[in-house]
């Protein structure tokens, strides 16, 4: 998954962690592009795969956050992604030619629960909501155990107690903002064109799949919900690729606060933010 898990529990809970960091760690053989061995990698390369569970099962969250999101959550990014910029590899910069030719069509995977295929051209890259899958799984073990974890994944974190986070400031150090939560079992997910970018932040990794350029119009999306960890990572994405107006309109109409920090410098707060979260 490329970054850091943390799991926080009571010291009297510490016997759990190990296993929920086994939970990530089959997560991320499950949904890796960067694994020889995974199912998602030998898929990308082969345009064919067996599939485990795990696999299946976030390809059809895929799918459903591609329909709510008007296609602006797209797996198929992959052939930029991946065979373009190579983000977290060699990474480079994709010519205007390349970007023009690449392809991308979620109409062109395919999978059942134990198989998958890609049409000519199509790579898959499930980092949009890979992080926040593997929170919710872990979360899922807790939770069956009454264990009141805290799980964080870089930019996604659930709190299964009440608990505080920071936002993180993009232009420096220490936090943008801080919050404590006002109820139990909440997800945080946050996504910025501040950290993976190559070059410049102009090439991020938060692409635009209609029109397969990187975004610029929000610096970052912190995301509060009851909603599950997979859905509020995907949501982040996709809303950070949207035309503005659409992005506040798709926010708007969930179940969910929002902290965006727009690229014009203004700090927009959701007028519900204290149904989820108050600022410390």
């Amino acid at each position: 998954m490329s970054t850091f898990i943390t799991i926080s529990v009571q010291q009297k809970d510490k016997d759990f962690i190990e296993h929920g960091f086994k939970i990530f760690k089959d997560i991320d053989f499950s949904l890796s592009s960067y694994n020889k061995n995974s199912p998602i990698y030998r898929l990308n390369r082969d345009k064919k795969s067996k599939i485990n569970n795990y696999t299946y099962e976030a390809f059809v969250q895929s799918k459903k956050f591609y329909k709510d999101t008007d296609s602006y959550f797209n797996i198929s990014i992959g052939s930029i992604t991946k065979d373009l910029y190579h983000f977290g590899e060699d990474d480079r910069v994709a010519s205007r030619d390349e970007l023009k030719e690449a392809r991308i069509d979620f109409d062109e995977v395919y999978f059942t629960k134990d198989e998958a295929k890609l049409g000519k051209s199509i790579k898959v890259d499930l980092g949009g909501m890979g992080k926040g899958f593997g929170v919710d799984k872990a979360a899922a073990y807790f939770r069956a155990n009454s264990v009141e974890a805290t799980i964080s994944a870089s930019g996604d974190i659930r709190c299964l107690d009440v608990c505080t986070f920071d936002i993180r400031n993009p232009f420096g150090d220490g936090a943008l903002a801080s919050f404590i939560t006002t109820k139990k079992d909440l997800g945080i997910s946050t996504s910025g064109n501040y950290v993976r970018f190559v070059k410049s932040k102009a090439n991020n990794h938060l692409i635009n799949p209609k029109t397969k350029k990187s975004q610029t119009i929000f610096v970052s999306i912190t995301l509060i919900s009851e909603l599950s960890s997979s859905a509020l990572d995907a949501y982040t994405t996709a809303s950070s690729v949207m035309p503005m107006k659409k992005a506040y309109e798709f926010l708007d109409s969930l179940e969910l606060a929002y902290v965006i920090l727009q690229s014009d410098g203004k700090l927009k707060v959701s007028s519900n933010i204290s149904d989820y979260a108050l600022k410390k």
